[in-house]
């Protein structure tokens, strides 16, 4: 099955090129292209996965991508300097032949080995296998100094950025998701862990997340204001637990699909931030544009969730917010039961908006604000009985409007309210924002 996996990915990557073929002047994007899809191959369902570890991991993902083949370009510069402490990178020889097909996929395939060092040997085989394969034409094509040059650039490069990842915070965190230690606020309005939820844990997820390095400086953002605690029924606060109660009462099927679809469970699927990714890798595709394009698009996509998950956390452990489920219970119905399994952190505010928001915000600003999207994201996943879903492919007229159906999903799911939605969307804007105002040209 694995095999058959590989030889129908590269069949895609080289179905119309000849190995004797020479690389062509604009390289195509499907390099780029398997590895986002091998990326998430990667993720899904992998052992210790969290959504704020899995956007982190994208973020140097797609950074690497666009560093390892940014000086091949005619028009993009590299983002050394424009970072938060990414001051130097090794450089190409002056004057040589480099193959930037070749070095992306050299460095993809060290920096997510790194990344995911805790991965089985199974899906690591595979990493090493999509590299091999890829490199394996090129080799009959390219003389040997060119391939040994480009490759070595490819790995230097994932290397350098692997080096500074250490230094943000978030480094093998897989390996400390929830402390025992950490000191929870008690009382009306907080958190406490459900009884009944994505992870049976009396602790929160990752509660010092916030505090890690964003990508960019101006990314650190200030904390936003949220509608302050109140049990009084004519309050803001309890009007906005009040629409998620009374929705789940009248939940059609299409919204009650709709919380499936973009639910993103790490457990049964590769992480919130990975279904952004995988708008990514159907916008590229779509879209048929050259290798540098596609990696830009990478590194936007990657960042901007990275981003998003730091200052949603930031946020998150600032209020210690309660989710509708506790409020619901000990305000307005003690039996309610809402729609979907309760994630083990607190609530506001959304990091599906956040990061569903950031994405958006750098797709547009790359292919425009009307380009249609067809989300085959979970194609051919099996039937949820228990629940009456299928998981049915969605289509959307643009960016925006699926980051707003991705916030809107965790209304219907029953776990935010739509306060911790609009508020993640307009952060999230703001972060995709910074992302754009890069200086990515040359």
């Amino acid at each position: 099955m694995k095999k058959i996996f590989l030889i129908a990915l590269l069949f895609v990557v080289y179905g119309c090129r000849h190995s004797n073929e020479p690389t062509p002047a604009a390289p195509t994007s499907a390099v780029a292209e398997a590895w986002g899809q091998m990326t998430l191959r990667l993720m899904y369902q992998l052992p210790a996965n969290t959504p704020t570890y899995a956007s982190r991991a994208l973020g140097y993902a797609g950074l690497t991508m666009y560093e390892t083949v940014a000086a091949g370009s005619p028009v993009h510069r590299s983002l050394v300097g424009q970072l938060s402490g990414l001051n130097t990178l090794p450089q190409p020889q002056a004057g040589q032949k480099y193959n930037w097909e070749v070095a992306l996929n050299s460095g993809q395939a060290l920096m997510l080995k790194r990344l995911f060092d805790n991965a089985d040997r199974n899906r690591l085989y595979r990493v090493d296998s999509l590299e091999y394969e890829i490199n394996k034409p090129f080799y009959d094509s390219e003389a040997r100094e060119v391939m040994e040059r480009s490759v070595a650039y490819g790995k230097s490069v994932a290397e350098a950025i692997f080096e500074w990842s250490k230094t943000d915070g978030g480094f093998e965190a897989y390996k400390r998701n929830f402390d025992p230690a950490y000191v929870f606020p008690k009382g009306a309005g907080f958190w406490v862990a459900p009884l009944k939820g994505q992870v049976v844990s009396p602790y929160p997820l990752q509660p010092y997340w916030g505090k890690n390095r964003t990508f960019l400086m101006t990314n650190d953002l200030p904390v936003p204001a949220m509608v302050a605690y109140s049990k009084e029924p004519s309050s803001d606060y309890y009007r906005g637990y009040l629409e998620v109660y009374q929705k789940s009462k009248t939940l059609t099927q299409t919204e009650r699909e709709i919380a499936a679809w973009w639910a993103d469970d790490p457990s049964e699927t590769f992480s919130p931030p990975g279904h952004s990714y995988s708008l990514a890798n159907i916008t590229v595709k779509t879209a048929q544009v050259d290798l540098f394009k596609a990696a830009e698009t990478y590194a936007r996509v990657g960042m901007a969730v990275a981003d998003g998950f730091v200052n949603c956390w930031k946020a998150k452990y600032n209020y210690h917010c309660e989710r509708p489920a506790t409020y619901v219970r000990a305000n307005i119905d003690a039996t309610w039961e809402q729609f979907w399994p309760e994630p083990p952190f607190p609530a506001f505010y959304s990091g599906h908006s956040v990061q569903a928001a950031a994405a958006a915000t750098v797709l547009e600003d790359l292919y425009g604000k009307t380009i249609k999207i067809t989300d085959n994201t979970h194609e051919g996943r099996l039937r949820d009985d228990i629940r009456n879903i299928d998981y049915k492919i969605r289509s959307y007229e643009g960016f925006w409007a699926a980051a707003e159906e991705a916030a809107l999903s965790r209304l219907y799911g029953g776990i935010h309210t739509r306060q911790d939605n609009e508020v993640g969307l307009t952060e999230g804007r703001k972060v995709g924002q910074n992302i754009n105002q890069l200086n990515w040209k040359k």
